[in-house]
């Protein structure tokens, strides 16, 4: 029996896979969760909150905007989990409505009233002090009043442009002729959401007893636009917001110059179509009829909202200075071994290195592009950029080591989505330093997580190579969990440099020695690793894989998984969001259990465990099992072979993964998750607190151990 995709094409039936849109919508439900913990602390609450609706709008701006274009275009073809573009869009509102339903409701009677107990209050206009009103006011027409556009829509002037998540006014002002007509103002994106009232007027906060109070823009704006429409009675304004289609598609083959076509494609993402209209409950049914027919949407696009618009904004809450409503702080430890005072190239030489972010720092992974910018032996730096963020200190280590003229060549991928202009800032500035600059291959993102720096050596040149399932990015190793390795392999090493050739010029290669790397063989390798478990069961009476990943959607890799269920192989997937796989249905995935962790940190690594009949084996990887991983992107997937590594990886986050009982929510058959309650007497187990504390044990260790032998 061979796991071809011909033989797994029997399971390629509509009731073996969740909808990959209703899946996703299941992870937001456990952000949502997340924020209605009531063992939470309240400004963490108030993140998860911000965390839901920011994850909602690029799901409109990528997900529901695909599926629209495809009911524009007339596809009628289902997915592979039977539903058409319409049904899905249907069954996606009919699962969305009651959560906003519920998260409004949450935020009005629950979260409004915890802010005011701890001394925050956002307020009405009308609930501060005549003294704030007036310096309020004289903050609008000093700082806000100059940037305001009003602007009117009439036969002789066209319905206004609204661009993507932008908060407007749509008002109705009447002429002293009795003419009623509809105009726009929008709420400047420059100046935060809510306004501090102590920090923008000259008051004594003594007077406050220790009370912040915010008032919201929008409201401040509102109250004041009888000085945008002189002579003219403002008879109505509401709030509204609209989503557009962000996913525009990029004609890579047709294209002369890349840069040129992501800078376009930039400019011509604020003209997509609209997706979704948010409106205030207030509004009246003829100002949204308006609204409606100029923005050409249906009914079906529009969300009426009994809060505030766009509450990811209210992240800003979460900077105020107030540890007590915030979990305690967690700050990273440095790996004991880079307290040896050696540099970092005799430390990779002495054996790999294994780092866990965030809850071991990343500033190891800077130093390492540091020191091979300034150490005189280093000949060349290679390395991909996906994402790396708005002040990157390894860019600018990257610029210093071709400046010292050393060969540095960068990949930067300028169709990492959201990051586009960015990446193209970043490159531009690499470029003038001299670094060669590449920007990926046509028709494939490149999403593998590599540095390469090659070292003239006593022995000859000798190659050192960071691998990684997450991005070159300072602030997001902060609060994503992910895992790097230093190594001198000689094997991988010939393998990344090979990598880097095939990115930089032209190869056909289609094998290498130890990783694998997609769209080459990826797929193939771990249907053949999948293929060996169930040839194990057969013979040797046991099987078993755990994947931990961020989403599990490819038809063919689901197929397998089914298949080694069937044949005894037992299977635990660690999945954080998207999972199309259907567990514990008899006689086909009985073996097969899911879980999903969210909690202070993004669940973000890929680790891939196959028993081997005892012989166990672990992979790292940048790349998810997608489609869009699996066949139109570059990665690599990496094995782990130092024993104490392994049994790292294996005891203290695969098998704590498994046991969490805290933060842990089981997939049922029917697609929904219940949270892994303890049973009686069952200690209580969360992962992520459990590496926080472990780190930090270890650290203290090493810290004592090396005190002593002084």
């Amino acid at each position: 029996m061979k796991l071809t995709k011909d033989y797994l094409q029997k399971y390629f039936k509509p009731q073996y896979y969740f909808n990959r849109d209703l899946s996703w919508l299941e992870f937001n439900r456990r952000v949502l969760e997340e924020a209605l913990n009531p063992n939470l602390p309240l400004l963490e609450k108030v993140k998860f909150i911000s965390i839901f609706f920011s994850n909602l709008d690029e799901f409109y701006m990528i997900r529901v905007s695909g599926l629209k274009e495809q009911i524009r275009a007339k596809v009628f073809e289902t997915s592979i989990d039977g539903l058409t573009p319409i049904e899905q869009l249907h069954q996606i509102e009919n699962t969305l409505r009651p959560m906003l339903q519920q998260i409004y409701l949450y935020w009005n009677n629950y979260i409004i009233p915890e802010l005011k107990k701890n001394k925050i209050y956002i307020c009405k206009l009308d609930e501060l002090s005549k003294e704030e009103r007036e310096g309020l006011n004289n903050y609008f027409i000093k700082e806000i009043y100059p940037i305001l556009t009003p602007l009117a829509f009439d036969p002789g002037r066209p319905f206004p442009y609204i661009s993507n998540l932008s908060l407007s006014l749509a008002i109705l002002i009447k002429k002293p002729t009795g003419e009623k007509h509809f105009a726009r103002v929008k709420v400047p994106s420059i100046l935060p959401r809510l306004l501090r009232v102590d920090k923008l007027i000259k008051h004594d906060s003594r007077n406050n007893n220790g009370k912040i109070k915010f008032v919201w823009i929008g409201e401040l704006i509102k109250s004041n636009l009888n000085m945008l429409f002189p002579g003219l009675e403002v008879l109505e304004a509401y709030l509204f917001r609209i989503t557009r289609n962000t996913d525009l598609e990029i004609q890579e083959d047709e294209a002369d110059d890349l840069l040129e076509l992501i800078e376009e494609n930039i400019r011509q993402r604020k003209f997509g179509s609209v997706v979704r209209l948010e409106v205030e409950k207030q509004m009246p049914d003829y100002m949204i009829d308006t609204l409606i027919e100029n923005l050409e949407i249906t009914r079906d696009d529009l969300h009426i909202i009994d809060g505030p618009l766009g509450l990811s904004d209210v992240m800003l809450l979460y900077d105020l200075a107030l540890p007590h409503l915030k979990d305690k702080p967690f700050y990273p430890v440095t790996p004991p071994i880079f307290d040896e005072d050696e540099n970092i190239f005799s430390l990779i030489s002495n054996k790999d290195i294994l780092i866990i972010h965030p809850y071991e720092s990343f500033t190891p992974v800077v130093d390492f592009i540091k020191e091979a910018s300034r150490d005189p032996d280093v000949l060349a730096i290679k390395q991909t950029l996906y994402r790396v963020g708005q002040n990157s200190p390894i860019v600018k280590y990257l610029i210093e080591a071709a400046e010292r003229k050393k060969q540095v060549a960068v990949l930067v991928e300028l169709k990492a989505r959201f990051d586009e202009e960015n990446n193209i800032y970043w490159a531009r500035e690499l470029e003038k330093a001299g670094v060669h600059v590449v920007y990926g291959l046509v028709g494939l993102k490149t999403h593998a997580k590599m540095t390469l720096v090659v070292r003239r050596e006593a022995e000859g040149v000798k190659r050192y190579v960071h691998l990684s399932t997450g991005n070159y990015n300072i602030d997001t190793a902060k609060v994503y969990t992910d895992i790097g390795l230093f190594t001198t392999d000689e094997e991988i090493c010939a393998d990344v440099s090979e990598i880097f050739n095939y990115l930089t010029g032209y190869s056909e290669q289609k094998e290498y020695r130890k990783l694998s790397v997609a769209p080459i063989n990826k797929r193939q390798t771990f249907l053949e690793l999948i293929e060996r478990e169930i040839k194990n069961v057969k013979t040797y009476g046991k099987g078993h894989l755990i994947f931990k990943l961020n989403s599990l959607v490819d038809p063919v890799l689901i197929a397998s998984l089914y298949e080694a269920s069937r044949q005894g192989v037992k299977i635990d997937l660690i999945v954080r969001g998207i999972c199309c796989l259907i567990p514990q249905v008899p006689g086909l995935s009985e073996n097969i259990r899911v879980i999903s962790i969210v909690g202070r940190f993004l669940e973000h690594s890929r680790i891939y465990y196959f028993y081997n009949n005892g012989n166990e084996e672990i992979y790292l990887s940048s790349a998810d099992l997608m489609q869009r991983n699996l066949d139109r992107r570059v990665e690599i997937t990496f094995p782990i072979k130092d024993p104490e590594h392994k049994a790292f990886l294996k005891e203290h986050i695969l098998d704590t993964c498994l046991k969490d009982n805290v933060k842990a929510r089981i997939l049922l058959p029917t697609g929904k998750y219940v949270f892994n309650h303890p049973v009686y007497n069952e200690s209580l187990v969360d992962h992520q607190e459990y590496m926080m504390q472990l780190v930090n044990n270890n650290y203290k260790k090493s810290l004592a151990s090396k005190i002593n032998n002084k």
